[in-house]
């Protein structure tokens, strides 16, 4: 339970090596991956976690081992958090921008097909704002995948 099949410092590279390959493939799935799960999303990240969990130990099931590795990624994190709060090319690069996908009632059909966002996500959030696609001033995908819905002011 304690003694480790390898040295403490495989399972920072481990993890540090996993983490980064995970991060540009969550990257380059784009920002619906990252916001609202569908079951094949849930799916997919439950068999990435299950497909890289042995790459992270090598095989170790040693107590000390899996707590580097957690230790690790919990640095990871809060490191990304500290560069990404500092500096705002980290951050783009790193989560994203957000995406301009409608304006004044018009859905740029172009660019929800290159962001890989359904028309049927931008309806149930123009009810979920409770506005017409008329009353739409503008729909912004954001980083984290949700779409917020701007209305028109009254006049």
């Amino acid at each position: 339970m304690l003694s480790m099949s390898h040295p403490w410092w495989e399972f920072i590279v481990r993890a540090l090596v996993v983490y980064a390959v995970l991060l540009v493939l969550v990257r380059i799935t784009g920002k619906r991956t990252v916001g609202q799960f569908t079951p094949f999303d849930l799916l997919v990240v439950m068999l990435l976690s299950e497909g890289v969990s042995n790459s992270l130990s090598g095989g170790d099931e040693s107590l000390p081992g899996g707590l580097i590795v957690a230790a690790t990624l919990v640095a990871l994190d809060v490191s990304i958090a500290f560069v990404t709060a500092r500096s705002k090319r980290a951050d783009a690069v790193l989560q994203g921008n957000p995406v301009l996908i409608g304006r004044d009632g018009v859905l740029y059909r172009d660019v929800l097909q290159r962001e890989r966002v359904a028309e049927s996500d931008v309806e149930k959030a123009l009810r979920s704002a409770d506005c017409s696609i008329e009353d739409m001033r503008m729909a912004i995908l954001e980083a984290d995948g949700n779409i917020n819905i701007l209305k028109r002011q009254p006049a």
